[in-house]
């Protein structure tokens, strides 16, 4: 069975995205696979269905050469979270009837999506708000379109079927009430809780919709954080959610920060690397300030426990999480300035270099990030060094990723001279370039201009594939300046690059997104930054 059209694409690749998850987790239920694709997937996806320079799962496609720009998270992640949510709401017996079925009909044809399921092409995902109404568990629930820009007072907003699942701190693997909101706002009755008795909406974070709660829930699920009785999945769900609705302007970053900090006991990989991921995304936007500093002592703060928890060296009966958390949390660590954890990891580089005891996979990254971040030209020489001896491409990758993170502007000119050098495969240049620009706001000018002054040479490289909309969204994304908008716009009107239309189109919208939550909250943030480290009254 084949799509009818590109237009249909996504019962493709949404469907494989999906079943190639489903499959792991039958085979390999320690895995917590589902957790991954939140992360992975699921998040990505509404990030970027956010955007007013987003588009349905289901596109026309006119001509063929369109195409390159729909294979993107909409049609690979979203598809594949509407599929994970009507998995869910079906029921997986249903489900598989229904399949079964719809495979059956159209073997050896083509397909369409209102053959599958109707009502699958609408752009947009939902905000559900929620508020407690007392302690006789009343809950008012109400609907709108999220946008990434915040929120809209549109009368012609459409009204979703959204499933809606709720669980208690009685046991939250277990759902306890079920509701398809049809209509603008709704009042559900929790029968049979206590009123110290947590509610979480979306367990398993299953529907593909955003939750905002009122300032009291959000508060009563601290504790489950902080003692983990919120299942991972939900813990990560519920600190992504709020995030983006801090930089839609919808809440204050602030309180963000607050919810992170109940991740003190954080034992889950997934759930930090999220987490790091969206405190790299504040740190890049307030590299832009000149409190800089302080949110990389917030990072140390946040990350030093489980630092020490985890330490330099694996434990007998550890799995590969556990091995790439370790890495993940000293990289993080090291990148921060923590003075222990760059003081080890520069000696251990010193001894993996001379030869007496090489650094073992797992730590290579986090250990040459370390020592590139606070090192200088030799640190580079050195580096460059291994990279040529490496007789293994996955440590030529692993190294090209890093070196971007090296801080003085001349050095930052030698590491993009060598990306487009024959030293660099011309598909793990964009990997150099994106490294530099996502290191440091002095990286991210540079990277840029670079781009810019390399454009011909680079366009002519990648202009038929994915790569040139990667390459133009790692460089200008973390931009923070409205005028920067503009010269990429200005840049892209005059060096077309027609693969990534789409691409310059969201970097513009996701560069006034980033100045205006940064004039926004700056200011809020630095207060609590300093509050934070004011001695005790």
């Amino acid at each position: 069975m084949f799509s009818e059209w590109w237009t249909h694409l996504w019962l493709n690749e949404g469907f494989a995205s999906w079943i190639e998850y489903l499959c792991v987790d039958h085979c390999f239920p320690e895995y917590d696979i589902w957790t991954q694709f939140v992360s992975a997937d699921y998040t990505r996806a509404l990030d970027l269905d956010a955007l007013d320079n987003s588009h349905p799962i289901e596109v026309d496609v006119g001509h063929p050469s369109e195409v390159d720009e729909i294979f993107d998270a909409i049609s690979y992640s979203k598809g594949a979270s509407v599929i994970r949510m009507l998995h869910n709401y079906i029921g997986d017996e249903d489900f598989r009837k229904g399949m079964n079925a719809y495979l059956l009909k159209f073997q050896h044809k083509n397909a369409s999506t209102g053959e599958l399921t109707p009502s699958q092409g609408a752009s947009g995902n939902n905000n559900c708000c929620l508020g407690n109404t007392g302690f006789n568990q009343m809950l008012k629930i109400s609907q709108k379109k999220f946008c990434a820009s915040g929120p809209r007072n549109d009368e012609n907003c459409p009204n979703w079927m959204v499933p809606i699942s709720i669980c208690t701190s009685e046991d939250p693997s277990c759902t306890k009430l079920e509701v398809l909101l049809d209509q603008p706002e709704t009042t559900v009755n929790i029968t049979n809780v206590a009123p110290d008795h947590w509610l979480k909406i979306n367990p398993g974070t299953v529907g593909f919709y955003r939750i905002q709660y009122s300032s009291a829930m959000l508060e009563s699920l601290l504790p489950g954080i902080r003692d983990l009785t919120l299942l991972p999945v939900d813990r990560l769900g519920l600190q992504n959610d709020l995030f983006s609705l801090a930089r839609a302007g919808m809440i204050s970053t602030v309180e963000v920060l607050k919810v992170m900090e109940a991740f003190v006991n954080e034992p889950n990989y997934t759930v930090w690397s999220d987490l790091s991921c969206n405190l790299g995304v504040l740190s890049s936007l307030l590299s832009h300030t000149d409190f800089h500093e302080d949110i990389q002592e917030f990072i140390r703060d946040l990350f030093t426990p489980i630092g020490m928890k985890l330490g330099w060296d694996s434990k007998t009966g550890e799995g590969h999480l556990d091995a790439l958390l370790r890495g993940l949390v000293l990289g993080k660590l090291g990148k921060a300035g923590h003075k222990a954890t760059l003081e080890e990891a520069r000696r251990r580089f010193k001894e993996h270099v001379e030869g007496k005891q090489i650094l073992p996979a797992d730590l290579r990254s986090p250990v040459y990030l370390t020592v590139l971040k606070h090192g200088d030209s030799t640190t580079l020489d050195t580096m460059l060094k291994l990279h040529k001896q490496a007789d293994m491409q996955e440590e030529k990758n692993r190294i090209e990723r890093v070196l971007g993170a090296i801080p003085a502007p001349d050095i930052i000119q030698r590491v993009l001279n060598f990306a487009l050098s024959e030293e660099v495969r011309p598909q793990d240049t964009v990997s150099v370039i994106g490294g530099v620009a996502g290191s440091s706001k002095q990286g991210r000018k540079a990277a840029w201009k670079f781009v810019k002054d390399n454009w011909e040479e680079l366009h002519n490289r990648y202009q038929g594939g994915f790569l040139i909309s990667r390459l133009i969204k790692l460089t200008v994304d973390g931009f923070a300046i409205d005028k920067m908008a503009a010269e990429v716009k200005s840049f892209f009107e005059s060096h077309h690059a027609p693969a990534a239309e789409r691409t310059v189109q969201q970097c513009c919208e996701n560069i006034l997104l980033n100045a205006a939550w940064l004039k926004r909250d700056a200011d809020a943030i630095h207060q609590y930054l300093l509050q934070r480290k004011a001695p005790p009254v």
